[in-house]
């Protein structure tokens, strides 16, 4: 129904200017044609005239209302540490572009009326007027001169390397979404190579041989891009196929990504998203209903959050590459990363399967965990009175394929054994060895014995008193799984320590 409201009144107007036509042509033919041109030509000057006043007012006006929706006036002033000097760069441009603009366009529509056909009125001839072009020439280049050296400035500042500390992420776009990797623990990003790209296992390329890629941290679609306030961030910005832009308004930041040319933005975020939508509140702007249909819903200051999009026009989901972001204090964020960097994509996506590099290998960063658990595991074991304590499984010793003989991945672990062992001189042990159910029974028995004696040679070798250190296999009798797959065979396939004695005396 609005829609026919609408059209009726856009034909109506039609009618009228169609019937304003005829009038007019009606009245040239009775007053003569000279004096309808000269009224006509008197009352668009006029009109111009008017035209122009409610055009700069409504104009300028509309722009001074709308300022507190607008980035850099009233709340949204930047949020980043370089931000002002953007806005800087901005004012400066709009104050000298304003001047012009306003000037144009009163003298665009003064002239349309002072100059306006009249009776007996000549056109003045003027070829050519040295002070116009001097003025016209030296004026613009003073005002480009000063912009352009003040941006050059400004993004020299902007996009220089950091100094000190900083936080390196990476987002990778593509359509449509982004991909974004943060470093672990060590704090480095893992080299890329787009011939290792797999859409089902590795999306971004990441070379698994690389050490630094054990710990990568890769969010997924839902996470938000959680950052630490008052910390310089550096930003590898890529893309996967078209080209994309890396936009965080709220933060001045803006940079393509391109496919097969890395770029980079580095920025210090300084105010937190709750900080932020503290400051909103105070403007009456941003209390108003989040959604208009719900006037129960939260107020839009509350609903704030700051966004990632994406600025070039990449294809028709475009929208859909918004991200929220969020900036926290370094506590919050120092919390958040603990909890992801227990979940590295390496680690819980690609360790072990048929796209690992390294299966069936060690890695530096297992075995310092595998010493800090063993250690623990050993403590409880001499402090326990518990016999299931009591007892610890060896988890990285490894033999060859249906033989005794050790290992190298073994090395590790028993190294670690030994030196507990040096620790705790009372500590009485004996090494057990079991198999799974594959084979003849009476060989599994034989192959556990000699397992299990290959261990404490090794102790012994390393220093470890023989009298503290007994051996025994139990071949297959002793399961702890079905054996009725390879990963429960796997498990019956152990080698453990069991605590026999503890001669230390406690107070």
């Amino acid at each position: 129904m609005t829609g026919l409201i609408i059209f009726l009144i856009f034909l109506l107007l039609g009618v009228i200017i169609v019937q304003i036509g005829r009038v007019s042509e009606l009245a040239s033919k009775i007053r003569g044609e000279e004096e309808v041109e000269q009224q006509s030509t008197n009352r668009q000057a006029k009109m111009l005239m008017l035209f122009l006043a409610l055009f700069l007012v409504l104009g300028l006006g509309s722009a001074y209302y709308f300022k507190d929706v607008m980035l850099g006036y009233g709340p949204l002033v930047a949020a980043s540490d370089h931000g002002g000097d953007i806005d800087s760069l901005f004012n400066w441009t709009l104050f000298f572009t304003g001047i012009v603009f306003v000037i144009t366009q009163i003298l665009l529509f003064w002239f349309s009326y002072k100059y306006r056909t009249m009776p007996g009125r000549k056109a003045m001839f003027q070829p050519h007027n040295n002070t116009l072009e001097i003025i016209w020439t030296v004026v613009p280049a003073v005002v480009m001169t000063f912009l352009v050296v003040n941006g050059l400035v400004v993004w020299n500042e902007i996009m220089a390397e950091p100094n000190g500390e900083y936080l390196e992420i990476e987002a990778t776009g593509y359509q449509f979404a982004w991909d974004i990797r943060y470093p672990g623990a060590d704090n480095k990003l893992a080299t890329k190579n787009f011939r290792l790209i797999d859409p089902a296992t590795n999306p971004l390329g990441i070379d698994w041989t690389d050490d630094k890629s054990i710990d990568d941290v890769i969010l997924t679609g839902a996470d938000k891009i959680v950052l630490p306030v008052d910390t310089t961030v550096r930003v590898r910005i890529t893309s996967k196929d078209v080209l994309h832009n890396f936009y965080l308004p709220h933060f001045r930041v803006k940079m393509d990504a391109i496919p097969g040319l890395p770029t980079f933005f580095v920025f210090r975020p300084i105010t937190t998203t709750k900080e932020f939508r503290k400051n909103l509140k105070n403007y009456p702007e941003w209390r108003t209903p989040y959604d208009p249909e719900d006037p129960e819903s939260k107020e839009r200051w509350e609903m704030f959050d700051y966004e990632l999009a994406c600025a070039e026009l990449c294809g028709k989901s475009h929208y859909a590459m918004r991200r929220i972001v969020e900036i926290v204090t370094r506590e919050e964020y120092n919390e958040w990363m603990a909890e992801k960097n227990t979940k590295p994509y390496y680690r819980t996506t690609i360790r072990g399967t048929d796209a690992d590099p390294r299966k069936g290998e060690l890695l530096d960063i297992e075995k310092k965990n595998r010493n800090i658990e063993l250690t623990s595991e050993f403590t409880l074991a001499t402090e326990s009175e518990s016999l299931k304590d009591k007892i610890i499984n060896l988890k990285n010793i490894f033999y060859e394929t249906g033989s005794a003989t050790l290992d190298n991945q073994s090395q590790s672990e028993l190294d670690k054994l030994s030196q507990l062992l040096v620790q705790f001189p009372s500590v009485n042990a004996q090494i057990i060895s079991h198999t799974d159910n594959l084979g003849d029974a009476d060989l599994n028995y034989t192959l556990s014995e000699s397992r299990a004696g290959n261990v404490r040679q090794y102790l012994l070798n390393k220093g470890i008193n023989a009298d503290r250190l007994s051996s025994v296999g139990f071949g297959e009798i002793q399961p702890i799984e079905s054996n009725g797959s390879p990963e429960a065979r796997e498990s019956n396939g152990r080698t453990e320590l069991r605590i026999i004695s503890n001669l230390i005396v406690k107070n």
